[in-house]
């Protein structure tokens, strides 16, 4: 998630996180972000070098928290969690202030949808720093 990136380096806690974003399914493995993500991201001055990967077993182990767009994609990766795992499986909308727990995809809109995706995901980073203890 590249806003969790960017938050973590305007408040200088950078060092303090591994983030990285992947999906659920394999559809995009490899591919660039969309060109309207790529978009949006470029106009809040958001840079993007990732590349498209697929959630891995090791993820679940890895990282302490994994927090996803919708239920349907809570459900796939409660699934494909091996028996043992650490990381915190969350919904990212549970952090939302405003209380949409659901973060819509806007692949099959316009432009618009990515700019509400990403200001949805600016208000869930900023109250996941804060749940915790970065203000």
């Amino acid at each position: 998630m590249t806003r969790i990136r960017v938050s973590t380096c305007f408040r200088g806690i950078s060092a303090e996180f591994e983030v990285d974003s992947a999906g659920t399914a394999s559809y995009h493995v490899g591919a660039n972000p969309d060109s309207r993500s790529a978009e949006t991201c470029r106009k809040n001055g958001v840079p993007m070098k990732h590349k498209a990967r697929q959630v891995s077993e090791n993820d679940f182990t890895f990282y302490d928290h994994i927090l996803c767009m919708d239920e349907e994609n809570l459900r796939d990766l409660k699934e494909m969690a091996p028996k043992k795992y650490t990381a915190t499986l969350k919904m990212f909308g549970h952090y939302d202030p405003k209380g949409d727990r659901i973060i819509k995809d806007p692949y099959y809109g316009a432009q618009g949808g990515f700019d509400r995706n990403f200001a949805q995901c600016t208000r869930c980073t900023d109250a996941f720093l804060e749940s915790l203890g970065y203000e």
